[in-house]
């Protein structure tokens, strides 16, 4: 299967990744998810990518430190460089069989630094430490360290809880300061907003005149999110859309080069490679770049090096295709079956007053059963949905009926009368869709692997105005080098 522009290792899935930018080489360590039973450890490992489209796999980065290490699971952290142009990696070390306070397994802040460039690293056991007084002991984990140069030091945010307060809202980014990297001071949290249980993965960077606060939660949704300042120090801004994708996707951090801002993230497996299955902890790598708008927030999309793999046309419905139902519904659809890659340029003019109209993906014949992407412009939302819902019994009406769609995908989104476009990218199991070239939902196809692609309305009409099916052009040629080139499976 060609994956371009994603990546999941063989035998293995994409946990949180830490994306480290220098001389043009994207550096994603990432966890590296076995999924074995029983457990063997966590380490991270590191693929490298200069256009965001081929993934070099250089193996493991930073090993589990074995069964009875406190790092028997390396988890997330990050990435920085010192004046002398040492690298340092700060992480989360946690083992099962090691307690804290409460009961549960222990999370501690570890370091370890590399002086060959990221090839090796060496860890530094004496600088480990964990919570302090007045924060659980067992949330005390994703350090993301970065250089205030106006403060003249180093700042450690740090995932953490605090030990009193309701329990699904003690969530707290705590904050440390040092000037050398290795002694660190406890310092006010650096966000208390008292919200969710915890916000993993937080990262800060500033771009332009503003700040930037990034973070994942799973209390209200599980999503990745952001905040917006002038200061560092904040009062931080809730933007009217503040999440960067739906369900699927999360524990994003980003990384810059040349102006443009970059997040990478994972997309979730599900249980049994099943639409109807549990979502999955880990999965595939998948990069989205973000646009920075007039009022400071911020618009997603796939990077343009993602969709220019999509090149050659392979189907097409003649613009000015016109659907009308004004009290019904009515579906238009492509010739042929989609092939099993592709990206889908579909753009729609709604009339005013129109409840419902959108694409369809691997669809029958007749176009009843299928996935589809719906826009919702009476309730100001993109949803994903799916033809047969769940079962729940064997009579006519025992179905999903009551769930309109997959109630954890969906976006909010501004749907006025006029043109919208779905810009569509499926890869295998993969499906990322994007509305108006900033909103993003992301997710799994697993029940229907072909069917044809289409366009519907209900209850008004909508005139088609594009509508394009790319497929996969050939990869590029490569010189071999030290790294093995990686064709990543989903």
């Amino acid at each position: 299967m060609d994956q371009r522009g994603f990546y999941r290792p063989d035998g293995g899935w994409v946990g949180d990744v830490i994306p480290w930018q220098e001389d043009g080489v994207f550096h994603l360590f990432y966890l590296h998810e076995s999924r074995r039973t029983p457990k063997d450890g966590m380490p991270w490992h590191r693929v490298t990518t200069d256009d965001l489209v081929e993934f070099r796999e250089t193996g493991p980065a930073i090993p589990s430190g074995g069964p009875a290490a406190d790092d028997f699971n390396v988890y997330t952290g990050s990435i920085v460089v010192d004046d002398l142009g040492t690298h340092h990696a700060f992480y989360t070390g946690q083992n099962p069989k090691h307690l804290g306070a409460d009961g549960k397994p222990l999370q501690l802040v570890l370091h370890a630094s590399s002086g060959d460039g990221m090839q090796t690293w060496q860890s530094h056991p004496a600088d480990t430490f964990g919570a302090p007084d007045g924060y659980e002991s067992a949330d005390w984990r994703d350090p993301f360290v970065f250089r205030d140069a106006d403060a003249g030091l180093w700042r450690m945010l740090i995932t953490a809880r605090h030990v009193d307060g309701p329990e699904r809202r003690r969530g707290v980014i705590a904050q440390y300061t040092s000037t050398d990297l290795v002694r660190w001071s406890l310092a006010e949290p650096f966000w208390d907003p008292r919200r969710y249980v915890a916000h993993e993965c937080p990262e800060v960077f500033q771009w332009g005149d503003w700040w930037y606060l990034v973070y994942s939660e799973f209390s209200d949704a599980f999503t990745t999110r952001y905040r917006m300042a002038r200061s560092l120090h904040g009062p931080w801004i809730v933007p009217e859309h503040d999440t960067l994708d739906g369900r699927a996707y999360y524990a994003a951090k980003s990384a810059e080069r040349d102006g443009r801002h970059f997040f990478f993230g994972w997309i979730a497996s599900r249980e049994g490679e099943s639409d109807d299955g549990a979502w999955q902890w880990a999965g595939t790598m998948s990069v989205l770049e973000a646009e920075q708008r007039g009022d400071g927030s911020l618009g997603f999309h796939p990077p343009r090096e993602l969709r220019e793999t999509f090149a050659d046309p392979v189907g097409a419905l003649p613009p000015g295709t016109t659907l009308t139902a004004p009290d019904g519904y009515a579906e238009t659809l492509a010739h042929g079956t989609a092939p099993s890659s592709f990206r889908l340029v579909a753009r729609l003019h709604t009339a005013p007053g129109t409840s419902e109209c959108g694409v369809l993906l691997r669809a029958s014949d007749d176009g009843d059963e299928g996935y589809r992407l719906r826009l919702e412009p009476r309730r100001g939302r993109l949803v994903f949905d799916r033809w047969p819902r769940r079962l729940t019994g064997g009579e006519q009406w025992q179905i999903s009926g009551d769930v309109p769609h997959a109630i954890e995908l969906e976006r909010p989104a501004a749907l006025g009368p006029g043109e919208h476009a779905l810009d569509i990218i499926v890869d295998g199991d993969l499906c990322v869709a994007t509305l108006d070239d900033e909103v993003v939902l992301s997710t799994r196809l697993y029940d229907r692997p072909s069917g044809r692609v289409g366009v519907f309305v209900g209850e008004g009409s909508a005139v088609v105005t594009e509508f394009t099916l790319l497929a996969r052009s050939e990869p590029r040629s490569h010189t071999p080098g030290a790294d093995r080139l990686v064709a990543a499976t989903g």
